[in-house]
């Protein structure tokens, strides 16, 4: 989804656009699981956590594509065939989960 791409070494399909589309998206998702399941999580705090987590999922899918480069593997599996592997289908949640549970603990539960 998009022409300008991020990084052609690590993950060559990725573009600046379809990153942008995704964050939105990831930001609008935030504040409707918020208000359906968070309502006690005020909207800035709500905007600053998945902000943090969209950023770091980026990061998270990028360490993933990058270690697989390393050695020199394409799909991490054959699970699920045309996918990349099972890896591939988790690689955000792998920096993203502790963030989340960390920032929880240090900021919203002492409150």
């Amino acid at each position: 989804m998009g022409k300008n791409r991020v990084s052609t070494y690590v993950s060559p399909k990725k573009t600046w656009e379809g990153t942008l589309i995704g964050s939105l998206a990831a930001l609008l998702v935030a504040l409707i699981y918020r208000s359906f399941f968070l309502k006690s999580l005020p909207l800035q705090e709500t905007l600053i956590l998945a902000t943090l987590i969209l950023i770091t999922a980026q990061i998270s899918d990028f360490s993933e594509s990058l270690f697989k480069r390393n050695v020199q593997v394409k799909d991490s599996g054959s699970l699920l065939p045309g996918h990349g592997g099972l890896l591939d289908r988790f690689d955000s949640f792998l920096l993203t989960t502790p963030l989340y549970y960390y920032y929880l603990i240090w900021f919203i539960i002492p409150k």
